[in-house]
């Protein structure tokens, strides 16, 4: 029986991809890369859509990109919405060219997205460094998307604020994600809460920052990755309630919660 519609989220319908075959040789920081067990990294995938339908998301699967060992990661690809989207361009270069097969697919689902442009050279812009919020976006300046990227994401959206924040991470959303009504999950150790003003915080500990990366499912229901009792008690206490998702295959990878899907957002 799927729960609630989620009426407060940002989004109805998401993309995912599967993980390929290759899945084992994505570029990651991660000790245990050499450890990913792809058939898990596959059924982990199943249970993480699973949990998008369960909790009112709709979900188009786009088949699995074996050239592209990091393509299970779709949000870095492009930022979509329901009448603008943007293609990004990967600072991590061996990723390039999964753009051009989003674009591919996403002519498929004209009714479903907006207007597409691209993201020039040498401007980089990756969708894990984009924080979408119902008071404007944010774009992390990082190893993988550079301030020109911002600029341009600026202009396309004109009528959208959109403010860079500087970030030491791989990503902005490794430290933080937007909840709802102004209020956001963050690891202040890694994300300077000052670059969010007005915003109020669910702060976690350096220790538990991997599940900073999360991803509202509207109601008050939150996606985090499984084994954080610590960022649970904490939504708890916020208000909003933990649904964990098992994601030991995709951390290896460097790869978080919000990684595995492009939302298609309602706000441009």
């Amino acid at each position: 029986m799927e729960a609630s519609v989620g009426m407060d989220r940002l989004f109805d319908l998401v993309f995912v991809r599967p993980p390929p075959e290759s899945y084992v040789k994505c570029v990651s920081t991660n000790p245990s890369r050499s450890k990913i067990d792809p058939m898990l990294a596959k059924e982990q995938h199943r249970q993480y859509v699973s949990k998008l339908k369960e909790y009112g998301v709709s979900v188009i699967e786009l088949p699995p990109l074996e050239n592209f060992p990091d393509s299970v990661f779709m949000q870095d690809p492009a930022l979509l919405g329901s009448q603008r989207s943007i293609i990004g361009r990967f600072g991590e270069v061996t990723r390039r060219g999964e753009e051009k097969a989003l674009f591919d697919e996403l002519r498929n689902h004209p009714t479903k997205i907006g207007a597409i442009r691209f993201v020039r050279e040498p401007s980089t812009l990756e969708g894990g460094d984009i924080l979408v919020t119902d008071r404007g976006l944010f774009v992390g300046e990082s190893r993988r998307s550079n301030s020109s990227g911002a600029e341009q994401l600026a202009v396309y959206l004109d009528g959208i604020e959109v403010r860079p924040v500087k970030t030491s991470l791989l990503h902005l959303l490794c430290g933080c994600s937007y909840l709802s009504k102004g209020r956001m999950i963050i690891a202040p150790d890694l994300v300077n809460q000052a670059s969010f003003p007005g915003f109020e915080f669910v702060p976690i500990s350096v220790e538990d920052a991997y599940a900073a990366d999360a991803l509202y499912l509207g109601d008050g229901k939150v996606l985090i990755p499984s084994g954080f009792p610590r960022v649970t008690k904490k939504l708890d206490r916020a208000g909003y309630e933990g649904i964990e998702v098992e994601m030991s295959e995709f951390k290896k990878g460097d790869g978080g919660v919000t990684c595995l899907c492009s939302p298609v957002y309602r706000l441009f």
